[in-house]
């Protein structure tokens, strides 16, 4: 028995227990370390012409035996002689592919081995770093065997440990070079099943999901069915017999798709890889592809959905791009890669040149991560654009299934994202009755508009018939329709529309546009004059509006006569940057309906309006009572005009009755 070169007890626990989350990877280890062999067998071929290869004959089978418990991954790759697997496997986090690696630099830097272009040579792509993949094998084995044979040499040794004391090195059989791992299962317990592990179905899924990529063919023996040939002198009771037989099946794909050039895969192709990678029915909207060189080189294949997923506004939703290293699965979604305004978009990103940590579970430097995101953002920000503008229909589809994520990521960034999003978003527009973009309405106003409206409420219906939002439309101006309970927030956040500095004089500024909401203060719409005629009306009515105040016992912080109102007798209107619809949806939040902030609400009186000279005729005769009645009714239409609960529906009707009757 030798020991490991290491503390073995307390190293190897570490690599077993610690390093690696996710028990299930140690197939996708074992296959990528036999990649790697294979790839160093292929590369030696291509510099030594004694090494006589066929590339079309390098292969990695999986196998196993249900009833012994056991799995194999074998390869006709480098093998390995005595002294390479005490060295590799007897000393922890020792890489003889990290050794090849760094070789392989060296030379291409000097001169080119046997005469051949090193750096030229593409197809050899060492997946293996820090030593380490192999010991995941422990997770779910009890015991490993090694057999290896090294390519040109007639001897076959075997590597045997349990992972924990040591291991042992003895002569073996092998017919060929190449290596085979054989994990010997541990027992089930009552939350690990390790003998799914020695399934066909087991080991299909696993090598579909995390070696589907792997350049070189992943073969299983699979068993099948056949019908066996009908005897001649059979009967009509004759019943069709049948055999089992058993044949080697490649799992793996091996080319990527996203590898391949744009002009060689048809749209069908994609929507294909779509639909079964990420599990939709629908054909996607878009379909973005990227190949980026440089400092970084990846490729990146990226879909916008139809629609969106049943969990889209979950909790449980988790956002992120699939992450591949050298065509090795590394991350189901990788959050980095996509901001959270982009979490609708699903795809890949496959780099070779990742910095990954030791289990090749994560990332060491996110700066690689933010350098591909942001690059991603932009291709994003490009094709959602271009949709905007060449295919409207589609875009309104789009907006109407992830326009809230946008929405959403604006209010969140505090306006940081307003670059990127503001010409994305669209609204309903009480004037023309179609969505349009902000530069679209900028585009459209009168001269002498200065600022962009907007109305926030649950429906576009009802916010098209609010007296303040006819007001408007009646003097000309478009009222943007925001119906999503976030729209308001993200008005907020945005705060202006800035029109783009594209084609404009180099001394000429982009006007910004404020968004005011036709519920809020001044809108500045009213002439000085009309102005100083509601400031007189107020004063002079003042105990009338001082007497409805009181009567509405601090719902309102003032009463005065409104410049906004033609046909309605009342409106409600707010100062400052809470509005009703606001305050209401803060107030409705789990643990807010005591601290949520209050909207300074204004009822803006119609001096023009019948109900007022009513309201006038009460106050002058003294009748408090039908002053207090008749203010609590005209407040309450108010709110239901808003699409806001009222306080007392019971006592509103009460009230209406009285009046009837």
């Amino acid at each position: 028995m030798r020991k490991f070169k290491t503390e073995s007890k307390k190293l190897l626990d570490l690599m077993i227990n610690s390093i690696y989350t996710n028990r299930e990877i140690f197939l996708r280890e074992l296959i990528s370390n036999a990649s790697d062999a294979v790839d160093k067998l292929y590369f030696r071929s291509l510099v030594d012409d004694t090494c006589k290869i066929n590339r079309a004959d390098l292969a990695i089978t999986v196998g196993y035996d249900a009833d012994a418990r056991t799995v194999t991954v074998s390869d006709n790759g480098i093998g390995m002689d005595k002294d390479e697997l005490d060295r590799n496997l007897g000393t922890i986090a020792h890489s003889d592919s990290f050794e090849f690696k760094a070789e392989r630099a060296d030379a291409a830097d000097g001169e080119p081995a046997a005469g051949k272009g090193l750096a030229d040579m593409t197809d050899v792509d060492i997946i293996g770093q820090f030593g380490v993949g192999f010991y995941s094998a422990f997770m779910v084995g009890k015991h490993v065997r090694v057999v290896s044979r090294a390519f040109g040499s007639d001897e076959a040794w075997a590597w045997e440990s349990n992972g924990v004391d040591g291991y042992t090195i003895e002569p073996a059989e092998r017919a060929s070079h190449g290596t085979d791992v054989i994990v010997s299962l541990k027992d089930d317990a009552d939350d690990e099943r390790y003998g799914t592990f020695a399934t066909e179905h087991g080991l299909r899924e696993l090598i579909k999901r995390y070696s589907n990529y792997v350049r070189y063919p992943i073969q299983m023996e699979v068993t099948k069915s056949r019908e066996l040939p009908r005897p001649d002198d059979a009967g009509d009771d004759y019943k069709p017999q049948f055999e089992n037989y058993t044949e080697l099946e490649t799992i793996n794909s091996m080319i990527p798709i996203w590898k391949r050039k744009k002009s060689e895969v048809s749209d069908e192709e994609y929507h294909e890889f779509y639909k079964t990678d990420f599990h939709d029915f629908e054909d996607p909207l878009r379909t973005m592809s990227l190949h980026a060189e440089g400092a970084l080189t990846y490729d990146a294949l990226m879909f916008v959905p139809a629609h969106a997923p049943w969990d889209m506004w979950s909790k449980d939703y988790k956002k992120g791009l699939a992450l591949y290293s050298s065509g090795v699965l590394i991350m189901d979604k990788c959050e980095e890669l996509v901001p959270d305004y982009f979490s609708f978009v699903r795809g890949v990103v496959d780099s070779a040149d990742l910095t990954l940590n030791i289990s090749r579970e994560t990332l060491q430097h996110n700066g690689q991560l933010r350098a591909i995101a942001r690059r991603l953002e932009k291709k994003v920000k490009s094709e959602l654009t271009s949709m905007l503008a060449d295919d409207r229909d589609a875009y309104a589809k789009f907006f109407g299934e992830f326009g809230r994520t946008m929405k959403y990521g604006l209010y969140s960034s505090y306006g940081q994202a307003r670059d990127v999003l503001a010409d994305l978003l669209i609204f309903w527009s009480a004037k023309e009755q179609r969505m349009v973009t902000l530069a679209e309405y900028a585009a459209a106003a009168p001269e002498g508009q200065d600022a962009i409206f907007f109305a926030a409420g649950d429906s576009r219906e009802r916010l098209a018939q609010m007296p303040i939002v006819t007001t408007v439309l009646a003097k000309g101006y478009d009222v943007l329709l925001c119906d999503e309970n976030v729209d308001e927030f993200c008005m907020m956040a945005l705060g202006a529309y800035e029109e783009p500095a594209s084609g404009l004089d180099a001394d000429e500024q982009p006007k910004a546009w404020p968004l005011k909401n036709v519920g809020g203060e001044d809108l500045g719409l009213t002439t000085e004059e009309e102005k100083k005629e509601a400031e007189e009306a107020t004063e002079q009515n003042a105990p009338l509006f001082d007497a409805m105040r009181e009567a509405l016992d601090g719902k309102v912080q003032k009463v005065v006569v409104s410049t906004r109102l033609t046909d309605a007798p009342v409106v409600l209107t707010t100062e400052g940057a809470v509005s009703l619809q606001m305050a209401q949806m803060l107030k409705s939040q789990p643990g807010n309906q005591e601290g949520a902030p209050e909207a300074q609400v204004v009822m803006e009186v119609n001096a023009k309006h019948a109900v007022f000279d009513v309201l006038k005729a009460a106050q002058e005769a003294g009748d408090a009572d039908k002053v207090r009645t008749y203010t609590s009714i005209l407040y309450d239409q108010a709110m239901l005009v808003e699409g806001l609960p009222i306080d007392d529906p019971l006592a509103f009707a009460q009230a209406i009755s009285e009046l009837m009757r």
